[in-house]
């Protein structure tokens, strides 16, 4: 805890020279020491940054005077954000940096959104935004551990009120790089989205079996953000296999609703060629933000208020298969193999008989659908059982066991 940290400090130095001088300021004070980063376009810092405009824009394969010849401010800031993306990767590689920590509005926090994304999960990467938690920001846009903080009164000049934020970004940043227990690199990951146990049993059921194979198990919330954690690391092609075992950010995102991980969700997995075992849990719901109205197309059916937030209404047979078809073609993109199990009697604990999502015969048009769309190259299993039974995750390790025996599935990494 005592070793010496190093954090990378990016911003635009020609409007937010002081306040980026103060965080530096702030984490020298806790021990640390600081690399600077400028991603400015036209004005220059007050003293030099150890990374200047000059130096970003030339990780880019671009200068300055193109950004300035653009004559467009977001492609200008393109050019820095690539730029300071691949430096980022660069000196994380070098070992020269342990944590960074980027300032800004939607410019700045634009950019440092590449650059939290572009260092690997474990690393501690902060992002001080006046638009932190806006709907501004996608959710396909952020890495799986980043974290934002609110900016209060930070738009123009340093004062007490931003003071009282900044100085807590530094301390959380650098207090991350003294604390943080990074993942284990030889130990495979399987990721697995779930919701919580009150809803679905697998994740209960399939966690320890899988730990006792060998494999670290990460259960990522399907509410949007869990979904888009899921997917950013999947992109690294940082798991061994996925359990994509319920499919309700699929349909958020069909639908409108703000509860998705964004549009690429579903993909990244299969892009890369890691192994998918999928599940169509909560494949008859949509769930929207409980604190705002229910949308008119929806307040004539069964409705579930989880709690003040999250709030979920059921989908018609009709759009249960526009479901199983969209999941369908996401996962039929899939450079790697897909097993797609199907359980028929029902896809979360509260479609059972007598509650009030259950639906026999919607449910039984889902099944359908999903018994004609999920064909080669996808092998489906048709289980007669509910989701929550134990029959479902037993027939889920019996294909992990197989892909793990036919070297499908590593078991080191």
């Amino acid at each position: 805890m005592s070793e010496q940290k190093t954090i990378l400090v990016i911003g635009t130095y020609d409007t937010k020279d002081q306040e980026l001088n103060y965080v530096a300021e702030r984490i020298r004070k806790l021990g640390g020491k600081v690399i600077s980063m400028d991603v400015s376009v036209l004005g220059d810092p007050s003293r030099p940054a150890d990374f200047s405009k000059h130096d970003v824009a030339a990780a880019a394969g671009k200068t300055i005077a193109d950004a300035i010849n653009a004559e467009d401010e977001n492609f200008a800031m393109q050019i820095m954000a690539a730029g300071a993306a691949k430096l980022c990767t660069r000196l994380y590689a070098e070992g020269r940096v342990d944590g960074m920590i980027a300032l800004g509005g939607t410019m700045g926090t634009d950019l440092a959104l590449d650059c939290a994304r572009a260092l690997p999960i474990g690393v501690p990467k902060y992002v001080v935004s006046t638009i932190a938690f806006s709907p501004l920001i996608a959710p396909d846009r952020l890495s799986a551990d980043i974290q934002m903080i609110l900016w209060a009164g930070g738009l123009y000049g340093l004062n007490d009120i931003c003071k009282a934020t900044l100085s807590q970004a530094a301390g959380a940043v650098y207090g991350a790089a003294l604390a943080v227990e990074p993942p284990d690199p030889d130990r495979p990951v399987i990721g697995m989205v779930s919701f919580g146990s009150s809803a679905l049993q697998y994740m209960v059921q399939l966690r320890q079996p899988l730990i006792d194979r060998g494999f670290s198990v990460a259960v990522f919330h399907g509410t949007g953000m869990g979904g888009m954690a899921m997917e950013s690391l999947a992109e690294q092609g940082y798991f061994a296999a996925v359990l994509e075992l319920a499919v309700a950010e699929i349909g958020n995102l069909m639908v409108g609703s703000v509860v998705n991980a964004g549009a690429n969700r579903m993909l990244a997995a299969g892009k890369h060629g890691t192994p998918i075992i999928a599940a169509p849990a909560f494949g008859d719901m949509i769930d929207f933000a409980t604190w705002q109205p229910v949308p008119e197309r929806f307040r004539d059916r069964p409705y579930h208020a989880h709690n003040r937030l999250l709030a979920s209404a059921s989908l018609t047979g009709q759009e249960r298969r526009e479901l199983a078809r969209e999941v369908a073609r996401r996962l039929k993109q899939s450079s790697g193999p897909v097993h797609f199990l199907l359980p028929t009697q029902g896809v979360h604990a509260w479609d059972v008989e007598g509650m009030p999502a259950h639906d026999p015969q919607a449910l039984a048009e889902m099944v359908d659908e999903y018994k004609t769309v999920m064909a080669d190259p996808i092998e489906l299993t048709v289980l007669d059982c509910h989701i929550n039974d134990l029959a479902f995750s037993q027939k889920v390790l019996e294909v992990i066991d197989r892909w793990i025996a036919d070297g499908t599935i590593k078991t080191a990494r």
